[in-house]
């Protein structure tokens, strides 16, 4: 094993990798990892440090759509001059896993928020924050994109702990499977347990809305302490100071993708992972007469006989209906799009067929 490929490694490369890049006829010597975007310029990591480059124009020609684009986590081929430290990217690698949500503004375009993570890690203030319905959003679009999902409950120190049982309670009681870890930047409940989760060599994207004592987190793996964050307000809620993603390197060689605080996560397609997220329902679909069927009116629907029954929650069956149907319109509307795009596209051609002729 070379020198270079085993410091790739310590970045999450490996055989799946090096063999898409060997498929692209694309020498590791070219190839680096996305530690940021900032605007039409990414920030790349490889085994000498840090360095910039930007989208050739041919990728960029090829590419078009924002989800087409490389993202935090990604990686890609690069070329560079012998003097210059600014490279020029070819081609991205496939993705492992990814994590997207609905492009905010209604435009139906998905958003991409990090690539080739191992592990998502939702982050979710029990005093403030709390809010099953949004965890369950930020869990189908985890499982969608292949990751596995880690739930951290912060700031248990400005609550009593039987209300901390009680929403753990409710947690399992939504047929929610993902590991959750209780945690306190103030007490420091949970804070070591979560250091030893992360293991060198791995991606772990930390997710959640603002305010929910996430970049305190960061900062405290990354041993800035409490140096970088502001503080907790009369209210419970912090202020986060994240204003990009980033990848970062710790000390104990675990990789991290800080985000800034997301105000909405717009479901984008997610079939498998409504499917994956709401296992209990899944399960009594599969009894149900129908196929096909919607859980709405069908005769023979064994969710709804559930339902009725007090089997499931009506406020954890009302958000999988709602995710579904935002999925489904989403898909409908990417669809129209796209079909639109093509059309276009087909125009295009058309009147510069005309134009060459006259």
């Amino acid at each position: 094993m070379s020198n270079r490929q085993s410091e790739l490694e310590k970045l999450g490369w490996n055989e799946r990798l090096a063999g898409l890049a060997a498929l692209q006829k694309q020498s590791i010597e070219t190839v680096a990892r996305v530690a940021a975007v900032d605007r039409d310029q990414l920030l790349l990591l490889d085994d000498k440090g840090t360095f910039r480059a930007k989208l050739s124009g041919s990728y960029l020609h090829h590419h078009r759509r924002p989800e087409e684009l490389p993202c935090v986590g990604d990686w890609v081929c690069v070329e560079r001059g012998v003097n210059d430290d600014f490279g020029l990217i070819h081609t991205m690698l496939e993705r492992r896993t990814s994590l997207c949500r609905k492009a905010v503004g209604g435009v139906n375009e998905s958003q991409m928020i990090a690539a080739n993570m191992d592990f998502v890690i939702i982050v979710q203030s029990c005093h403030f924050d709390f809010n099953l319905k949004r965890l369950e959003r930020y869990l189908v679009m985890v499982m969608e994109g292949g990751a596995t999902p880690y739930v951290l409950l912060t700031k248990t120190d400005l609550v009593e702990p039987d209300v901390l049982t009680a929403q753990l309670s409710q947690i399992r009681a939504a047929g929610i499977t993902a590991p959750v870890l209780p945690l306190s930047n103030v007490s420091r409940e949970g804070i070591e347990e979560l250091k030893r989760n992360l293991l060198p060599g791995m991606t772990y994207c930390f997710v959640g809305s603002s305010g929910v004592g996430k970049s305190t987190i960061i900062n405290e793996l990354i041993g800035r302490g409490r140096l970088e964050t502001q503080d907790v307000s009369a209210t419970g809620e912090g202020k986060h100071t994240t204003v990009r993603r980033e990848l970062i390197r710790l000390a104990n060689g675990a990789l991290v993708i800080d985000n800034p605080g997301m105000r909405e996560f717009g479901i984008v397609a997610a079939e498998n992972g409504i499917g994956g997220s709401f296992i209990d329902i899944n399960a009594l679909a599969s009894g149900c007469r129908y196929r096909d069927c919607s859980h709405t009116s069908e005769p023979g629907c064994a969710v709804l006989e559930a339902l009725s029954a007090g089997a499931i929650d009506q406020e954890h069956f009302q958000n999988y209906a709602k995710l579904t149907e935002e999925a489904k319109f989403y898909q409908m509307s990417h669809a129209e799009k796209r079909k639109k795009d093509r059309d276009f596209g087909k125009f295009i051609k058309s009147v510069k067929k005309d134009m060459k002729r006259d």
